[in-house]
């Protein structure tokens, strides 16, 4: 296959770019910046600044992984407006490419596109929390109606016949990227604790299973829709929190305390206080299988 792919440099891209290349398989990749991403990436990946530079290329595949990350800044009105728009932008040229397509040549057989566990915005958190499947209704609110507008822009693949599966990703983990870079440091000098009371729930998912689960969308024809990517075991912040303390041989006594966060952070803080315990029922009753079901099996390979 050719398979394009936006966010190809970042975290998750990098190592989609390798799997692809070593089962054979020609990489597009989209980047503003190409000669950092040149850097970050295989040689033999081709790489352009707009999707629609490809038309003369035209792929079998489409992976939308571009997006602003949601926990760099405060979420100013601007900043919510960049989050938005660096998601909606790179989309609607994936669409915009299909439909070119479907005009002179053949257009691409499926988009994998991302979303995330923030669509559900927040389930509660504890013990008594209900398991978040791909039917479950979304509270509203920002990350909410961020990740609603993503899908929404997505869905236009389909006029032209673009088969579509949208994924909904927890944390992904690995150690060179993610939230596991910022958080190993402190971790590691005994600084690590848990966020506020530490119920709300973390859906999260090891970069190797996330891979293998756009693969394996990418091979089956018959699979469409949304899908839960996250791991069959979601934890809460203070499990999570001792189970990378345990692993680590570290202490995790400390805590931030709700209100201190809020203040640091305002509004963004509620994507660290709130969360879903979310599971990915479609994944499993369509039979894929993870490799790493618990966090201390992925812990334990990451570590």
């Amino acid at each position: 296959m050719r398979v394009l792919i936006t966010g190809g440099s970042g975290f998750v891209g990098q190592r989609l770019c390798r799997r692809l290349i070593d089962a054979g398989h020609r990489v597009l990749v989209v980047s503003r910046n190409p000669e950092q991403a040149q850097q970050r990436l295989p040689k033999q990946v081709d790489i352009r600044t707009s999707a629609l530079d490809f038309v003369d290329t035209p792929p079998s595949a489409l992976v939308n992984l571009a997006g602003e990350p949601i926990a760099e800044k405060r979420w100013s009105d601007a900043h919510k407006e960049k989050l938005l728009d660096s998601r909606i932008n790179a989309t609607r040229e994936l669409v915009m490419l299909c439909e070119q397509l479907a005009q002179t040549a053949t257009p691409p057989r499926v988009m994998i596109s991302g979303s995330a566990m923030g669509f559900y915005g927040d389930q509660g958190g504890g013990a008594e929390a209900a398991p978040v499947t791909e039917d479950t209704v979304p509270h509203d609110e920002f990350v909410h109606r961020l990740c609603l507008r993503w899908e929404q822009e997505a869905e236009g693949v389909t006029r032209y016949g673009v088969r579509l599966a949208v994924l909904r990703t927890g944390l992904v983990l690995d150690s060179d990227g993610g939230m596991l870079k910022r958080l190993l440091p402190p971790f590691r000098m005994g600084l690590g604790g848990r966020l506020g009371s530490g119920e709300q729930y973390m859906p999260w998912i090891h970069r190797e299973d996330l891979v293998e689960i756009i693969l394996w969308l990418l091979n089956h024809e018959e699979q469409s829709g949304v899908f839960n990517a996250s791991a069959p075991n979601p934890v809460t912040n203070a499990e999570f929190t001792h189970a990378l303390g345990k692993h680590l041989h570290r202490p995790t006594l400390l805590a931030m305390p709700e209100l201190a966060l809020q203040t640091m952070l305002g509004e963004l803080a509620r994507l660290l206080l709130t969360g879903a315990r979310m599971v990915p029922k479609r994944l499993e009753d369509e039979g894929f299988t993870f490799h790493y079901r618990t966090l201390d099996e992925a812990l334990g390979e990451i570590l």
